[in-house]
């Protein structure tokens, strides 16, 4: 079995402050406990970290989906304003050309 791995202080800083308590807590049980309860513990640490940093991916993708999106919106605006330039150009040209 392995040793459960102490919980280090910028492990603490990155968690939340209720998790961060209890890491407090379980440091001052005695050993034969804290080695029971530190493996799940540190499960619960990573999982955590492991959340914050899928959030964070998913917030920046939102806001770079945001960002493509106006500029499609943008190129989508010029476009039909482009068609709509050619349409009356070419409806006058038709227009001449009846005589």
């Amino acid at each position: 079995m392995t040793q459960p791995r102490p919980i280090h202080p910028t492990q603490q800083a990155t968690v939340p402050q209720e998790l961060s308590e209890l890491v407090q807590v379980i440091s001052e049980l005695p050993v034969q406990y804290r080695e029971i309860v530190e493996p799940a513990l540190n499960r619960v640490i990573e999982a955590t970290k492991r959340r914050r940093r899928i959030l964070s991916m998913v917030q920046d993708a939102l806001g770079q989906l945001r960002l493509d999106m106006k500029y499609m919106m943008f190129d989508l605006e010029a476009t039909r304003r482009e068609r709509d330039e050619y349409r009356r150009k070419l409806e006058e040209i038709d227009g001449s050309n009846d005589f």
